[in-house]
């Protein structure tokens, strides 16, 4: 798999749904190179914060924040053109955005999601695979359930595999 331009996503959520995205980080990637980076708090659908012991935030910290419907058109044009979304855990940050989507009656995106979970164990063998264990194997600085420093650590991890590969019949 040759992806050079992609956009590495993270999502933190306030409770157990789908459609909870409390904030967002996006780290935009062209010709293997980081180019761009957005953060974004979103004020959730419900008045519910299940989860500031996993990232810190709290109801104070995004109740004044934009709903999901009110960024979308930032988030968009910011992944306009990328060949793919690149998450950690991608199935979770997929499930995420396409609720968030749908919740708020806006089209899904198209783009395919790749998993660096998956690519740090094909590229590198690494295990266990949660973030801070790639990051630590990899030297990535990392704040980690922080949404841009998560996203930003997708991105050197994609970065780092591709790089490993190239030149190579070998794929990720």
């Amino acid at each position: 798999m040759e992806l050079q331009n992609f956009v590495a996503i993270d999502f933190e959520t306030a409770d157990n749904g789908a459609d909870s995205a409390c904030a967002v980080g996006l780290v935009r990637v062209e010709d293997g190179r980081i180019v761009d980076e957005l953060m974004r708090l979103i004020c959730p659908p419900r008045k519910v914060m299940m989860f500031t012991h996993i990232h810190g935030l709290t109801m104070n910290d995004v109740s004044g924040a934009p709903k999901f419907a009110q960024i979308w058109a930032e988030i968009e044009k910011f992944s306009l053109g990328s060949g793919a979304f690149v998450a950690h855990n991608a199935p979770f940050d997929r499930r995420v955005l396409h609720a968030c989507c749908q919740t708020n009656g806006i089209p899904v995106p198209k783009q395919d999601f790749h998993c660096t979970v998956q690519i740090a164990r094909k590229a590198f063998n690494i295990y266990p695979t949660k973030l801070s264990n790639v990051c630590s194997a990899l030297g990535i600085d990392l704040n980690h359930h922080e949404a841009l420093s998560d996203a930003r650590a997708c991105a050197h991890i994609m970065i780092q595999a591709q790089a490993k590969f190239a030149g190579t019949t070998s794929s990720l």
